[in-house]
């Protein structure tokens, strides 16, 4: 056995198919079954049961699989730590990030990161829910975390960045725009919500909000993105609240602070025993302003 025969195995659970799974690996479909089958062979179990309309995992085989993945995230990190270590940075930097942070800051981070370590590979997974954030962290993907709170079964050690600001957002030509200033979320009652997919952290957050102001204004819609959201409610289908840096260029005029001010704290969470790449990601994370309010200053609008 060896760890391309693992990193194979995981190939094929994530496509469920022979034929996806080789065109993934871009190698021939008889080779990666034959390796398949030999792993299988060494291991004593079957991994996958083969259906007319691919394969599916056996229960023997999500047992190895999780396993599995550790493992190769284990060779993915000692590679990187090894090249860290000869003055090059290298490998993959595995990043997931809460639904609407970081959605100005992180492509300035990323491309500087871009220009200073070519070699680096980042990749982020958007707007995991909860149980997905868990599973990801255990089977050890993970090696930095984006976030308004770091969750109670992780492990990772916090470092603050700043307070992100809420923000109400309305149509154009709204009535409430007119005069610039702060709205209360009492002021939004009557209107019509754009809300977020449930079981989102984001629509938690409203959720939350509303109950506690004790408000139960309808929802006309649920969007899985804050630019969706934000460009429904331009078009007149309902308002919404939004972080300030996630508000697309180009519609921060539809954006009012709320009074009280609403913010929540972002945290940037990272593995124990981190390496050169999540010490150049979290410096790089550091240099920039995660307050929201200068976003929509040049739109007369104060926030926080």
């Amino acid at each position: 056995m060896n760890l391309r025969q693992y990193e194979y195995a995981l190939a094929v659970a994530d496509e469920g198919s022979m034929t996806a799974a080789a065109d993934r690996l871009r190698v021939t479909q008889p080779s990666l079954s034959q390796q398949i089958a030999a792993l299988e062979k060494n291991l004593g179990v079957r991994l996958f049961t083969r259906t007319p309309s691919g394969v599916t995992v056996t229960v023997a085989g999500r047992a190895f699989l999780a396993e599995a993945k550790i493992a190769t995230t284990a060779s993915r990190r000692a590679v990187t730590a090894a090249r860290a270590a000869d003055g090059e940075l290298a490998g993959e930097l595995v990043m997931a990030v809460y639904m609407g942070l970081g959605a100005r800051q992180l492509p300035e981070v990323l491309g500087q990161l871009r220009s200073r370590y070519p070699k680096l590979q980042v990749t982020l997974f958007e707007e995991p829910d909860p149980a997905d954030m868990e599973r990801l962290v255990r089977e050890g993907t993970l090696d930095m975390i984006l976030v308004h709170h770091i969750p109670a079964w992780c492990t990772f050690e916090a470092h603050p960045l700043g307070q992100e600001a809420y923000v109400a957002v309305l149509p154009k030509g709204h009535p409430l725009l007119e005069d610039g200033g702060a709205l209360r979320l009492e002021d939004l009652e009557s209107e019509g919500w754009i809300r977020y997919r449930r079981a989102s952290l984001l629509d938690d957050y409203l959720a939350r909000l509303l109950t506690d102001a004790r408000l139960s204004p309808p929802t006309v819609a649920r969007a899985s993105q804050i630019s969706t959201a934000v460009r429904l409610v331009a078009h007149g289908l309902g308002v919404t609240v939004v972080p300030a840096s996630a508000i697309p260029e180009g519609f921060e005029e539809l954006a009012r602070p709320l009074l009280p001010s609403l913010t929540e704290p972002v945290l940037v969470g990272v593995r124990r025993n981190p390496g050169a790449a999540e010490a150049a990601m979290l410096d790089h994370l550091g240099r920039q302003n995660w307050c929201g309010a200068e976003l929509l200053l040049g739109q007369g609008v104060a926030v926080g």
